[in-house]
């Protein structure tokens, strides 16, 4: 299994005298894997994240991405969807999607309007007009629609009701590529526990566990949901 995602003695800190947002974290996402980056509100996922697309830069250690440094040729195989919505209001999803094709060349067009028309939902709409729960649709339809090699999804079904959910989770599993990952952040531990092959539990910036579902379940007997009540004492 070749690895995708190689996260080295990882260091995050934002000022002199605080404690990291992450503190010497390892670990590395292999081909072909739906891991879950778990953790409550403020564990430090985000920041991780945002280290994996290089829109930060590490205190020290290292992130590599098919042995690579975040960079230009990074961004061509990561698709990323931040915890907020980054549409444009005044833009339509047909706009959106144009933008889309012409930036990133992996982008599959025909996939993209299958989902769109599968959902009944209008091309010609401006996302500002939509509803959360459709203008978070119409962005994860955006980010899935690439062929890239590793998707990275924060926290994409926050704040959505459970039918939202739903078609969220089945089109996270529907439409990558079997050779490419997701690293999945999210807190709704239930949501996503039937599609994750692997999990990371992350708190206070530090790794407290790492493990393959399936061990982690023989091993501890328990739900991974139960699990995680466990380890963060929830």
């Amino acid at each position: 299994m070749s690895e995708l995602l190689q996260i080295e003695e990882l260091v995050k800190a934002y000022g002199k005298g605080q404690k990291p947002a992450l503190d010497h974290i390892s670990f590395t996402v292999g081909s072909g894997r739906i891991v879950g980056l778990l953790g409550p509100n403020g564990s430090g996922k985000t920041t991780l994240i945002k280290l994996i697309n290089g829109l930060l830069t590490p205190t020290s250690g290292k992130v590599l991405i098919c042995g690579e440094q975040p960079g230009v040729a990074s961004k061509a195989i990561i698709s990323y969807l931040p915890d907020r919505l980054s549409l444009p209001g005044d833009q339509t999803i047909g706009e959106c999607i144009a933008y889309y094709r012409d930036f990133y060349k992996d982008f599959d067009t025909e996939r993209a309007e299958q989902m769109l028309s599968s959902l009944q939902i209008d091309r010609k709409k401006r996302i500002k007009a939509l509803s959360k729960g459709t203008r978070e649709k119409v962005q994860l339809i955006l980010v899935m629609s690439r062929r890239a090699k590793l998707y990275i999804l924060d926290e994409p079904i926050a704040g959505v009701d459970p039918a939202a959910r739903d078609y969220i989770i089945r089109t996270i599993i529907g439409n990558y590529d079997k050779e490419a990952s997701i690293l999945l952040s999210t807190h709704l531990i239930s949501d996503v526990e039937n599609i994750l092959d692997d999990v990371i539990l992350i708190q206070d910036g530090s790794i407290r566990l790492s493990s393959s579902v399936e061990d982690l379940r023989e091993e501890k007997g328990k739900s991974l949901d139960a699990i995680f009540r466990e380890v963060f004492a929830c």
